[in-house]
């Protein structure tokens, strides 16, 4: 198992944790993840981090698709890929759709569709093999539709980019874990319970690798989990419940019907946390949220639930917890904290 650092996106003002993510650079760390939702953007401090590191590869967790077309995507990753030697990682993601129709105003419907022709478009321009062109249901190219002035023309990069340059799907949906496991090199999974990775993620990750035609050797299984030291367990889990509340109960609708599925849609990590086994909690946490009420969704995130997803407490705890996602299948281990501390106890505990 490898290790990864999750720096998070910003608040209101961004500082990158630099003294974390060199000490993770010297320890060996595999890779640094940087995210983005409507605020600070993932592509410009990676750049910053790959400026003053070494060794340690450079990850996206996530671009949000939604926010540039294929071909801006794959010609970021080529430069950052090229400035840094070859360190750079590609993660994708759908976002929800508070967010890609509310801040980058465009429709969310048939979003696996999307990200198959996403992805597809993004790999033939790092394949370089022919001049780019593309006919699918969202995306055309050349574009010849309204507005068009029928003058594109089919395009090759100038920048000659890696051919398998690594490409990650964030999802936890049954359908888009299949299709991460199909498509891409590796999964980018939020909230992993590695205890509940059988009956939750196991067979939608065997179908996907199948219609591949590939085993799971060499698919990168790289979900984040907090980690929080402490001898006090009950307050290691309290710093872990707002973040679940807010996921859980504030990121998308309750109950709305989508378009075109005829099926409730809730919010992605509510329907996850039910997956778990914590139905009657999920929905306590949603209605409190929905309410106004954060305090209440967070008191009301279950220590079980906690326990399932995030490492806390003392480091001899932390130590036997994590024989869990020792045994799970996962590749890289990736890190969310702000403790420089916690950096090193996981290097020697796991590298």
């Amino acid at each position: 198992m490898r290790l990864g650092l999750n720096t998070g996106y910003a608040g209101a003002t961004i500082e990158l944790p630099m003294a974390l993510i060199r000490e993770a650079d010297q320890l060996g760390y595999y890779a640094v993840w940087t995210a983005e939702a409507y605020g600070s953007d993932a592509v410009s401090p990676l750049a910053w981090i790959g400026a003053q590191t070494k060794q340690i590869h450079l990850g996206t967790a996530i671009l949000q698709m939604a926010a540039r077309s294929p071909a801006m995507t794959a010609m970021t990753a080529m430069t950052l890929d090229q400035l840094s030697g070859g360190r750079m990682l590609l993660g994708l993601g759908v976002s929800g759709p508070q967010v890609v129709e509310g801040w980058h105003g465009v429709g969310y419907d048939k979003p696996l569709t999307r990200t198959r022709e996403y992805i597809e478009i993004v790999r033939r321009i790092f394949a370089r093999q022919e001049p780019l062109t593309f006919d699918g249901r969202f995306y055309q190219l050349p574009y010849s539709g309204p507005g068009s002035w029928g003058l594109g023309k089919p395009l090759k990069s100038i920048l000659h980019g890696r051919a398998d340059l690594p490409v990650y799907l964030a999802a936890i949906g049954p359908q888009n874990v299949q299709l991460a496991a199909e498509l891409t090199d590796g999964w980018l999974p939020i909230f992993f319970a590695p205890e509940f990775y059988r009956e939750t993620f196991a067979e939608a990750v065997a179908v996907g690798r199948a219609r591949a035609g590939k085993s799971l050797e060499g698919f990168d299984i790289a979900p984040s989990v907090a980690v929080v030291l402490g001898d006090d367990l009950k307050n290691c889990w309290m710093r872990v419940k707002p973040m679940l509340a807010l996921y859980v109960g504030g990121m998308g609708p309750r109950g709305k019907v989508a378009p075109n599925r005829g099926a409730q849609f809730n919010n992605f990590y509510y329907n996850l946390a039910c997956r778990y086994g914590f139905e009657e909690a999920a929905a306590t946490i949603q209605e409190n949220y929905l309410a106004g009420d954060r305090v209440g969704a967070a008191l009301a995130v279950p220590d079980a639930l906690v326990d399932a997803v995030a490492l806390c407490g003392s480091r001899a705890r932390i130590t036997d917890r994590l024989q869990l996602w020792q045994a799970a299948p996962i590749t890289t281990l990736t890190v969310m904290t702000d403790s420089l501390d916690i950096v090193r106890m996981m290097a020697e505990l796991i590298l």
